[in-house]
């Protein structure tokens, strides 16, 4: 049986990948109706992508979480034209997308550097507008965090996606013999002789109903968006979270990874995928890893028992399938030569595919 302490409930609920904020424009200032002078547009807010900057940081920074523009200046005879408000910048962690209250996406964040006006100063009082100035856009929005990583580990808990990442990269996640032992997403880098470098993210295990946020399970799913592919870890011996859920094979387990992916989001589906088959160290593995095999080569003669919200629509096809052992290191070096692959096959199909748009639009050009 399995229970989550209320230790780890607590450095579960300190972990922030979602912060709110308030955001307000400058208001414009005042024209001048009798000399025709037009007030200063206000200030604009930005937020600014910073490499090392965490939620976590911006929070105790900024307890206040309030953002204001300054305002345009008035008219006056001195300066007919009155000057803008000045500009507020909010430095945030690169990797985040910001969403207003209501929904509205305003933009995202994926690289230090990158800048987003999120709140516009209003316009300065003129002819136009009887010379009256207007407000500044208000907003309150999120600043929702998404890991950015080449590679994303997605299992059950307790399948051994932390001893892997500890195993193949410099990543030191907290490791133990039972479930939810990563709280956090934790990222590793892994490095190949020729200096190629790999982001490999141990995002923390899923739950059945995951997609339902089950286990608050969006907070997860979430990061998978921002992976270039998807490394599958499954237990070879099967899974169980208590004595209150049912025991599931490892087959079982692949199919409902795939489903819960598939109904957070169906576009995850197209994402390219290896699978490793971990724990072939323990008694009966390598029986258990033949029988999978024969299961994932013909899943239709398996599937007619299972109830149907556990089978995904598509079947889940695998670039790769690696047999493993985090604990001894069997298969973890072909494991990192198959991701460093499936990597470089993907970006050549973006390179041939961007080279196609270009010879497309050069040759429309040409009509």
């Amino acid at each position: 049986m399995v229970w989550v302490s209320r230790v780890l409930l607590r450095k579960y609920g300190r972990f922030m990948d979602d912060l709110r904020i308030y955001v307000k424009g400058g208001a414009g200032g005042m024209g001048h109706p009798r000399l025709g002078g037009e007030g200063g547009h206000g200030g604009d807010v930005w937020l600014v992508a910073k490499g090392k900057l965490t939620l976590k940081g911006m929070k105790t920074q900024y307890p206040r979480k309030r953002f204001v523009a300054g305002s345009g200046a008035n008219s006056r005879i001195a300066a007919l034209k009155g000057a803008k408000g000045k500009d507020v910048e909010v430095n945030v962690p690169s990797g985040i997308s910001v969403v207003t209250d209501n929904g509205k996406m305003l933009g995202e964040l994926n690289k230090p550097g990158d800048r987003l006006l999120v709140a516009r100063g209003g316009f300065g009082g003129s002819l136009v507008t009887n010379f009256l100035p207007s407000k500044g856009q208000t907003y309150s929005i999120h600043l929702d965090l998404k890991l950015i990583a080449d590679v994303g580990l997605v299992g059950f808990p307790n399948a051994g996606k932390s001893s892997l990442l500890t195993r193949i990269s410099r990543a030191t996640p907290e490791i133990a013999d039972y479930a939810f032992t990563t709280i956090n997403p934790e990222l590793g880098t892994v490095t190949y002789a020729d200096h190629k470098q790999i982001t490999v993210a141990d995002l923390p295990g899923l739950i059945e109903g995951a997609h339902a946020n089950k286990g608050r399970g969006h907070k997860f799913l979430k990061h998978v968006e921002r992976t270039k592919e998807l490394l599958f870890v499954v237990d070879v011996s099967g899974f169980q979270l208590s004595a209150k859920t049912p025991f599931r094979t490892a087959f079982e387990t692949i199919l409902l990874l795939a489903k819960e992916l598939e109904l957070y989001k169906e576009e995850l589906r197209a994402k390219p995928a290896l699978l490793a088959v971990n724990k072939m160290d323990l008694p009966n593995a390598q029986r258990n890893f033949n029988e999978l095999m024969e299961q994932l080569q013909n899943p239709q003669d398996h599937m007619h028992s299972l109830p149907k919200e556990m089978i995904p629509a598509d079947t889940l096809i695998f670039k790769e399938i690696i047999p493993i052992s985090a604990h001894t290191g069997e298969g973890t070096e072909e494991l990192i030569m198959c991701l460093r692959e499936v990597l470089d096959e993907e970006a050549e199909k973006t390179i041939e595919q961007y080279q196609q748009e270009q010879l497309c639009a050069l040759r429309l050009s040409e009509i």
